[in-house]
């Protein structure tokens, strides 16, 4: 009984340079068809001999890319992503009455890039980067249908801004939203929210709802009857995750699955 040695076919020597210009933390997979047309594969094991039939390579990354399309994403800047966002969110009023559906897949997926670019992986760690003043520019939260009817929030009152602002000192956050209504001699009136915070985990922090209020007087006899509509609807309270935070760009999460997108304010 005889055998025979079968030299590797010369066309694959390039994939065989290939493998040494893989990345350090890559894992590679090796495949080859022989002659009697059946596959072979071999992993990429240091403590065995690397096969000398080379055929298919493919790479597997631990990065947040998995595909070439988001691989190009990649090579995009976080300041590019921010522009882009910032373009994205002209024109929806902060998504708070609704946001036609590919409109809302492409803020929530620049939102997706700047997570996986966060330059503050343990905000909490870093809670002076979190405190002062923050401005909501866009949420997942809507107000709708019926909700936006019995808050007068068609032509009677409308929403200005909402604020968050956040005292590490004292572990203290409070919302406000900015109201003006037609009809009244009103500059402006606000509904506040004092709520505290206590740290969870390295990314989030756990809220407690404390009190709240409506100013001036004649804003709280337009809103008395749906004070508990309007209170379920922006009650902070909960787990809040800080996915994204720069110096002047926070993301969070709360325990909903509800994304909130925040700029700094004075």
């Amino acid at each position: 009984m005889s055998s025979k040695l079968i030299q590797p076919p010369t066309s694959i020597t390039a994939s065989r340079r290939a493998i040494s210009t893989r990345t350090p933390n890559s894992k590679v997979l090796v495949s080859f068809t022989n002659h009697n047309g059946k596959t072979l594969s071999f992993s990429d094991n240091p403590n065995r001999h690397r096969p000398m039939f080379i055929g298919k390579v493919t790479e597997q990354s631990s990065s947040c890319s998995s595909t070439n399309e988001q691989e190009e994403e990649e090579i995009r800047t976080v300041s590019q992503i921010k522009e882009e966002l910032y373009e994205a969110l002209k024109g929806i009023n902060r998504g708070i009455f609704g946001v036609k559906s590919d409109k809302k897949a492409e803020v929530e997926g620049l939102v997706k890039l700047l997570e996986c670019r966060n330059p503050t992986p343990e905000p909490t760690g870093e809670l002076d980067k979190i405190g002062g003043c923050w401005r909501l520019i866009y949420s997942t939260i809507t107000v709708l249908g019926s909700k936006r009817t019995k808050l007068g929030l068609r032509d009677f009152v409308s929403l200005g801004d909402l604020l968050q602002q956040i005292d590490i000192a004292q572990g203290k956050t409070v919302h406000v939203l900015k109201f003006d209504v037609r009809g009244l001699n009103l500059l402006d009136g606000e509904f506040r929210i004092v709520a505290s915070f206590k740290i969870s985990s390295k990314t989030s922090v756990e809220i407690t709802y404390e009190s709240s209020t409506i100013k001036p007087d004649q804003l709280m006899n337009i809103f008395r009857k749906n004070m508990d509509l309007l209170l379920g609807i922006f009650n902070p309270e909960g787990l809040f995750e800080i996915s994204y935070l720069d110096g002047d760009l926070q993301v969070g999460r709360d325990g909903k699955g509800n994304v909130f997108v925040l700029e700094r304010t004075e």
